[in-house]
């Protein structure tokens, strides 16, 4: 079965960087035809796609998040992470961490709540 589970700070301040971590259990992350991704729905919007890594470890993000943006793998650990740099209020969303193929998500963490806040 496989869970993955997120976790990291709730509250971020403006400017600072948030950092997320996706623990995976039942899976490896450096799995063929799997993909990692980080998925965000921010108050009364609908899902926002942030980025993926999939087993060759390169990432694609987001172009509105590029900038800003950068997920990494460790192996050893089977776990993602999430780095988004200069937060601002916008940023304030419930953070997924996910399992995809090309056919879609086939696994979702339970997401965790992130306010970006002075």
């Amino acid at each position: 079965q496989v869970q993955l589970l997120e976790s990291g700070p709730g509250l971020v301040k403006p400017s600072q960087t948030l950092s997320l971590t996706c623990t995976v259990s039942g899976a490896s992350v450096a799995t063929a035809g799997v993909f990692w991704s980080w998925i965000r729905q921010a108050p009364g919007k609908g899902l926002e796609w942030m980025g993926y890594i999939p087993l060759s470890g390169n990432t694609y993000y987001s172009p509105s998040l590029k900038s800003r943006t950068t997920i990494s793998r460790d192996t050893s650990k089977n776990l993602i992470t999430l780095r988004l740099s200069s937060v601002t209020p916008e940023d304030t969303a419930v953070y997924y961490c996910a399992k995809s193929t090309y056919s879609g998500v086939d696994s979702w963490g339970q997401g965790t709540q992130v306010t970006v806040s002075s």
